[in-house]
């Protein structure tokens, strides 16, 4: 009689136990980036991993875990290569663009982080945020004002700016380009009612040719001379 053959089910024994979670949560970021949340079952990442969604339960429980998962992963990385700086200024410069790039990159990243604001993935960008804060020279309770400022506006005007950039994608014709479209839209200003919108008709004519990176360093620095021109005091409540 022939000896049953065990490679398949040795081979399959390999190929489970190379499945790791990082190689998961890197399976989920390629999912999340190509087709968005929607894209992102179980079904699809186990095609994606040839394996079994078994297999994957056993790192990961659900899918909320691993968008968490995901996140942190893609922050990580992201403050991992940020350049540190000895001027306070120029790190937190880095450190804001290297979240606006990440998210501008990978969309979700922003709305997860608007989502659950406490996990790991968030507290890891205050916390870069917060000692450069601390080596400004902000001392007691308006740490944590100027930081939470701080955070609230990185993560603010990246989410804003990663979802204009979807829209644009998803809705202009292959045809316009970014300068077209911004023309159109700042003709539309100068033409809003003038008792109505006296401020944004006069900005009009800056919309165009705007870069969205500078003005959200701009927007960095209007914070930190706030933080430079008027500290808050130790007991500010």
């Amino acid at each position: 009689m022939a000896k049953k053959s065990t490679r398949g089910p040795e081979r399959e024994r390999r190929r489970e136990d190379a499945l790791t979670r990082e190689r998961i949560v890197d399976a989920a970021i390629a999912l999340l980036d190509a087709d968005g949340e929607d894209g992102l079952t179980f079904r699809a990442l186990a095609a994606s991993l040839a394996t079994g969604p078994g297999a994957i339960y056993w790192h990961v429980t659900n899918k909320g875990e691993l968008l968490v998962a995901a996140t942190d992963a893609v922050v990580a990385r992201t403050m991992g290569e940020v350049r540190g700086s000895t001027r306070p200024h120029e790190a937190i410069h880095r450190i804001a663009l290297g979240v606006f790039d990440a998210i501008e990159a990978h969309p979700w990243v922003g709305a997860q982080l608007s989502r659950a604001p406490w996990e790991t993935a968030m507290l890891r960008i205050y916390e870069r945020l917060g000692r450069q804060v601390e080596a400004l020279g902000v001392r007691g309770r308006a740490q944590f004002t100027a930081a939470s400022t701080l955070l609230g506006y990185v993560i603010g005007v990246s989410v804003q700016n990663a979802t204009a950039s979807q829209f644009a994608r998803r809705e202009l014709a292959p045809s316009t380009n970014r300068v077209d479209f911004l023309e159109a839209a700042a003709a539309r200003w100068s033409e809003l009612d003038a008792r109505e919108y006296p401020f944004t008709r006069s900005v009009a004519a800056h919309l165009p040719g705007h870069d969205d990176r500078k003005e959200f360093l701009a927007g960095i620095d209007l914070i930190l001379a706030g933080i430079a021109g008027r500290p808050i005091s130790s007991s500010a409540t």
